[in-house]
């Protein structure tokens, strides 16, 4: 029962989770920002924090004590966020070669993955939920059957579990199409190339030309196959593409396919967005 209590509550505060990041974007981007990493509303990054914390809250006598420094819940909560934002962003990086928020243009910030402002404003949070929040939630229990909450965390389970599966699925089917346009991007630039190699003549200004010439093809070609395989992306993945803050580099391709494949990815979430705002309009 315990078990289950605590998945029911896990969904619950990432809901809560995904409702503030989704009002807090909407409001900075002034358009409506899904800021969730799965498709449905929850971001489980807050639903694993809270629950952990109210595990540790009840287990440590002195910490559930009333006379517990506000200042210090304040410090846990700021060390603990930072730690799963840190985590959470590697995990994610290193899996998608993607970020999901990135604060390297905000002052005091670690691998632009953590940094202190947004560190403190989840400190305050945390006091907020571990005085006000976990409190409330924990006095519902005794008002809800132990049944409901085996058969809400059955039916949850299972839909969380369709829906992460769905969006892995769904982001590894847009990771390969990205790989893909870019080796047909790579394929179409190099035959342009080879193209204006075998016509140019000794003369520079026939040089300089088909040059001309041939960089005008293949950003024509980038543009028509950015359309193409956006016209071609689900609406998951075009909610996903969207989502993400930016790509990071691979490792293990170079600097130069690198920067390609960024640039045909931020060109595709410019036609996602294109679109929308025509849509809305």
């Amino acid at each position: 029962m315990i078990i289950a209590q605590c998945f029911v509550e896990f969904i619950f505060y990432s809901f809560l989770g995904w409702v503030w990041e989704s009002i807090y974007c909407t409001i900075q981007e002034k358009k409506w920002a899904d800021r969730g990493f799965l498709f449905g509303p929850v971001c489980p990054i807050y639903g694993s924090c809270v629950v952990i914390t109210s595990i540790l809250f009840s287990l440590v006598p002195a910490l559930s004590d009333p006379d517990f420094p506000v200042w210090a819940i304040f410090v846990l909560c700021y060390i603990g966020s930072a730690v799963a934002e840190f985590g959470t962003s590697w995990v994610l990086e290193k899996r998608f070669h993607a970020r999901w928020w990135d604060y390297s243009d905000l002052p005091l910030n670690i691998q632009g993955r953590i940094c202190v402002p947004v560190s403190i404003c989840f400190g305050l949070a945390g006091v907020l939920i571990v005085k006000y929040l976990i409190p409330f939630v924990s006095g519902m229990h005794s008002m809800i059957n132990p049944i409901i909450y085996e058969i809400f965390a059955l039916i949850l389970a299972m839909i969380f579990g369709a829906d992460f599966a769905l969006t892995e699925a769904s982001l590894s089917a847009l990771l390969n199409d990205v790989e893909r346009m870019h080796s047909e991007f790579l394929e179409k630039a190099q035959a342009n190339y080879e193209r204006v190699q075998g016509e140019v003549s000794s003369i520079e200004s026939r040089i300089n030309t088909e040059k001309h010439a041939m960089e005008e093809r293949i950003v024509e070609a980038k543009q028509s196959l950015s359309k193409l395989h956006a016209s071609g992306l689900s609406f998951n993945q075009k909610r996903i593409l969207v989502s993400i803050k930016t790509f990071m580099p691979d490792k293990r391709k170079t600097s130069q396919q690198n920067m390609d494949r960024m640039m045909l990815t931020k060109e595709l979430k410019s036609l996602i967005a294109k679109k929308a705002n025509d849509e809305h309009k």
